[in-house]
Formats: structure tokens, C-alpha cells, sequence
């Protein structure tokens, strides 16, 4: 099993960053001998592996996609639709009704309208573009970093602590627990533990009254900022998905995140919301603290 998922990874090391909407790239998409080699094999994978190598190639390629464009949403429908033509992938390779070459065409076809039916903006953003793509880069930052753009102050932090969008490895939230602080996090390639969660926002049930202080550096704002500037964007999704970030808030808590969102940050009621604002250096944004007074 092993083995296959790492030829699984050379292969998409071999097909990344290529432009699905690129003319032609369907001459350029192909699978490597690896991969050619490892598909004779297929037919002899008993079911129960054959599920744990879709489920890994589903991961796999959600994870690439949202490396080339962390603006890139998928929601549970659309992971389910990417899994079933990696089921159709495996068929089709076991039938082998279709030469390979076939298979693999008709496969990366699969890809592209599912992408375009999914993030319709992306067709509209690379169709123009090379054959090869640069990636719009998603980092796991330092906590130190994020301490200093999100103005936190351990004096007055108050408990628990929840990180939106904390990336992989959760850093900040580590960091915050070797420090004795009851902190958590959750983003969509989070490593499920006791204190990390793998979810997105918008799956992600935030209670009333819940969190002592929300931190979010360069993740949800950053997002809300992205569909606002949108023609096509969810504004109005994100919007309803801050205000329960907000009333998840305890009295006196705090929300802290960058960069700032002035176009909605105008509308807060200020006898239930103190606005902190603060530039930071060399960023071309600002950093937000929004305080619940009730």
C-alpha cells in the first residue's frame, strides 16, 4: 500500500501545476511508467485497498488543487463527485474497455469539468493563461508571526482559544498550548486530534457564547475579502458565516484577524462590538481585534 501511494505522489509530481485549461493539455497530461506499470497491477488490489487508494487520491487531489489556489472551494458534493471519478478511474482501468491513453484522456477531461463546475472562476482565470500555472501561495505561518499581526496580548487573552483555518500542523495552536492555554483550531487539511479539527467554515458549527478569543491570520477574512472583489463570489455566505463567528464569542472575548474587512466592519453595532484596527508593518493590510462589549 505504501508503494502505491508513493507512486501515486510521483505522479502528481509529474502532472503539477499544468493548466487544465490550457489548449492542448490534454497532450501534456500523462501517466508515468510508474504509474503504467503499477495500473497492470490494479485488477489484483481486493476491494477493501482499492477504497483506501481512492479515498488517498481524492485527499491527494484536493489537497493539489488547493495548493495551485487556496481560493479553490469544495464543498462535501463536490469532494463525493471527485471521489467517483477516481472510482470510474480504477473501473475503466480494470475493464480496460479503452486503451490507456484513452483513459487517461478521459479521465483528465473528468477533471476539468469537474473543476469548472466547481469553481466556475477558475475557467475564466486560466484559459487565458501558459500551460504551466503559478500557484496563488497558502502558508503555514510562524506563531510568532501571527502573535504579532493579530495583536495578541497574553495578558489578555482569555479562554479557549479558537484558531479558523490553522493550517496542517496547527502551529499557532501549538504554540499556545505549550504555553498552558486551552487552545484549539480547525481547517481543511488539519491532522484530526484532540484539539484539532478537520473542517471548513462553513461546515464547522460555531456555539454562542462558546470561545474566549478567535484568531484567524491571513484565513477567513482573507477569503471574505477574495468573494467580495468577485463578480460570482458568496458574500453573502461569508458575511452570515462572520456574524456567527462573532456571536460564538463570550462577552468580553475577542476576534482577532487579518487582513481587515472595511467594506463590512463599517456596519457593526458599536454598543455591542469594540473595533480595534492596526497596520502592519510592511503589509500593504491592516490587522483587526473586534472586542464584544454584550
Amino acid at each position: 500500500m505504501k508503494i502505491c501511494q508513493d507512486i501515486i505522489d510521483k505522479q502528481f509530481d509529474l502532472n503539477q501545476r499544468k493548466n487544465l485549461f490550457y489548449s492542448g493539455i490534454l497532450n501534456s497530461l500523462r501517466f508515468s511508467p510508474e504509474t503504467l506499470d503499477t495500473i497492470e497491477r490494479i485488477g489484483l488490489i481486493d476491494s477493501n485497498s482499492e477504497n483506501v487508494l481512492i479515498n488517498y487520491l481524492t485527499n491527494k487531489a484536493l489537497q493539489e488543487f488547493c495548493g495551485v489556489n487556496q481560493y479553490f472551494n469544495f464543498d462535501k458534493q463536490a469532494q463525493l463527485d471527485l471521489r467517483n471519478i477516481y472510482v470510474e478511474l480504477f473501473s475503466n482501468i480494470k475493464n480496460r474497455k479503452s486503451s490507456i491513453d484513452s483513459i487517461a484522456e478521459k479521465h483528465y477531461d473528468n477533471l476539468t469539468k469537474w473543476l469548472k463546475s466547481t469553481n466556475l472562476f477558475a475557467e475564466m482565470i486560466y484559459t487565458s493563461k501558459g500551460e504551466m500555472i503559478e500557484s496563488v501561495v497558502c502558508s503555514e505561518y510562524n506563531p510568532d508571526l501571527q502573535i504579532e499581526i493579530l495583536q495578541i496580548d497574553f495578558n489578555q487573552l482569555i479562554e479557549p482559544v479558537l484558531d479558523i483555518g490553522c493550517g496542517k500542523q496547527g502551529n499557532l495552536v501549538l504554540c499556545l498550548r505549550q504555553k498552558g492555554i486551552d487552545a484549539y483550531g480547525f481547517d481543511r487539511f488539519a491532522y484530526d486530534n484532540s484539539f484539532l479539527t478537520n473542517s471548513d467554515w462553513f461546515e464547522y458549527k460555531f456555539e454562542k457564547d462558546k470561545w474566549g478569543t478567535i484568531t484567524s491570520n491571513l484565513g477567513f477574512s482573507n477569503h471574505f475579502q477574495h468573494h467580495h472583489f468577485r463578480n460570482d463570489g458568496n458574500i453573502i455566505g461569508y458575511a452570515k458565516k462572520y456574524m456567527d463567528i462573532l456571536s460564538s464569542l463570550k462577552i468580553g472575548g475577542c476576534f482577532h484577524y487579518a487582513p481587515d474587512l472595511p467594506f463590512v466592519e463599517q456596519y457593526l453595532d458599536k454598543d455591542k462590538y469594540q473595533l480595534i484596527k492596526r497596520r502592519v508593518d510592511n503589509y500593504e493590510f491592516k490587522s483587526t481585534k473586534i472586542k464584544r462589549l454584550k
